[in-house]
């Protein structure tokens, strides 16, 4: 079947509709679509969104195959609660980048924190990566997501990565646990993970969601009024600083704590974040998330986030937001990161599944 509509892929359309549902966004176009001639590099094109495609339902058949098939709940990151707040970015930014994120406007902010994983009942002292996706509401409708990790780097170099990490992490029948035979294949012959692993190993989790610093993990190109670009990549650093479960924390805390710790943190005031962005130079690597930039490049605040409430995920209206990375709004665009350009179509096939169930 044609997916090609006047020179968008499926890929373009889901981010320009913002829609969840990949037959959503594609019906309108449908009749127009399967009469269409499609030019040779657009048939290419075609081909390699097809690709991508098949990988993002491989990726969330894993993750199924992993955690068990949750029903109506996200199937990575399962276990999160929601939050809101608000923006206000820099103006000195729009040297950068046109985006009205950097206005100096307040801008609305649906925020939801999470673990990644999709076991809805994981231990909060589980070494794997927490997560924060930020929804900015922008003047006239626009909107602009962000998707971070508390990791400064990623674990997967390409999607093969990430699809082959939760196939290996598949219960085993027969022990109905994790195949460790499986799992130590996956950490010897995926050599991308090992910097993400060591980083998880060698640091507690966080006390709370409001002492994490959350990394973009990808690098982005922002755009300024005269199309210039700059290479950049972001993370969010906390007011209420880095911090990390001590041995004996981490030995006596409980398998629930991130969100009480947060409900409890905005009772006394908002949490905050200050939006750091590190400017790219020659050679630092555009499509490799698991290398980090030299901790030299020169940074600048580009603005801060403010949390001020906290509400349990089925009520929160993160609920039913689909965290869409290439979700991006003008002046702020995507590099050629396979992993980057991964995320977007296999959040959707999540996304669609889950909104099925509800």
């Amino acid at each position: 079947m044609t997916n090609i509509v006047d020179g968008l892929s499926r890929r373009n359309i889901l981010r320009g509709a913002g829609v969840a549902s990949i037959g959503a966004a594609l019906c309108p176009f449908a009749a127009e679509a399967a009469s269409a001639e499609v030019p040779a590099p657009l048939a290419a094109s075609q081909s390699a969104d097809h690709a991508t495609e098949t990988m993002s339902v491989d990726a969330i058949d894993a993750l199924e195959g992993a955690y068990g098939h949750q029903h109506g709940l996200r199937r990575n990151h399962t276990k999160g609660v929601g939050a809101l707040g608000y923006f206000i970015g820099n103006p000195h930014a729009q040297r950068y980048s046109r985006s009205s994120l950097f206005s100096g406007r307040k801008l609305e902010v649906v925020a939801r924190f999470s673990i990644a994983g999709g076991d809805p009942t994981v231990s909060d002292k589980d070494l794997s990566p927490r997560g924060i996706g930020l929804e900015f509401r922008l003047p006239g409708g626009e909107l602009h997501h962000m998707t971070m990790l508390h990791t400064p780097m990623f674990f997967a170099l390409m999607p093969k990565t990430f699809i082959d990490k939760f196939i290996a992490l598949k219960v085993d029948p027969a022990t109905h646990g994790p195949n460790q035979v499986a799992f130590k294949s996956f950490l010897m012959s995926h050599r991308d993970n090992d910097a993400q692993f060591a980083f998880l190993h060698q640091n507690n989790p966080p006390p709370s969601y409001a002492n994490c610093a959350f990394f973009g993990i990808h690098t982005f190109r922002f755009i300024d009024a005269n199309a210039k670009e700059t290479i950049v990549r972001f993370r969010f650093q906390p007011h209420d600083g880095v911090k990390y479960l001590s041995k004996a924390a981490f030995d006596s805390a409980s398998d629930e704590f991130l969100i009480p710790a947060l409900f409890e943190r905005v009772k006394s005031s908002a949490i905050k974040w200050d939006m750091i962005v590190s400017l790219g130079e020659p050679g630092d690597t555009l499509d490799d998330p698991t290398i980090l930039w030299p901790a030299s490049r020169s940074e600048f605040n580009a603005g801060t986030l403010v949390l001020e409430t906290a509400t349990p995920d089925p009520q929160a209206g993160s609920y039913k937001i689909n965290y869409d990375p290439l979700m991006m709004s003008d002046g702020i665009a995507a590099t050629n990161d396979p992993v980057l350009l991964f995320r977007s179509p296999s959040y959707a096939i999540s996304h669609e599944r889950r909104l099925r169930e509800l």
